[in-house]
């Protein structure tokens, strides 16, 4: 896939944040986590490298949250409240990105998305490979 095919705008919903972002991995490999607060946000990510994440409009916009070791750093839109990115706890190297903010993606794009163990078995803790816990899939009726 070239660079041009892995570049992606996104937004927050009410289009305040503004953003652009390379997927090295493309859109391949959504994933869900099952720590906290993965958990009760919901949201499918894909991967990209911090220096592949560009704020373009609404910096000032975005709010921090930090819980627990603080390593993670979870943004989110102050205005609408949308969850667009995160600097991952597992590999603080990369951003999850929230595909649902991507322009033309959804999370039920994906027949299938994998999920982690970041409950009880987050890599930063067991300093082991990531632990599937399962695969979430969505069947179109």
């Amino acid at each position: 896939m070239s660079d041009a095919e892995n570049l992606h705008r996104g937004a927050c919903h009410c289009g305040a944040v503004r953003f652009s972002v390379k997927l090295p991995d493309g859109l391949s490999k959504p994933r869900r986590c099952t720590c906290s607060i993965c958990r009760m946000r919901g949201a499918v990510a894909v991967s990209a490298r911090l220096d592949g994440f560009t704020i373009v409009e609404g910096a000032d916009k975005l709010s921090l949250y930090q819980f627990n070791t603080g390593t993670a750093k979870h943004y989110f839109c102050s205005v609408c409240g949308i969850y667009t990115h995160h600097q991952r706890r597992s590999d603080p190297t990369q951003y999850g990105v929230n595909v649902a903010c991507l322009e033309g993606v959804s999370p039920f794009d994906f027949e299938e998305v994998e999920v982690y163990d970041g409950a009880v078995a987050h890599t930063s803790d067991t300093r082991a490979a990531p632990v599937r816990a399962g695969v979430l899939k969505f069947i179109r009726d």
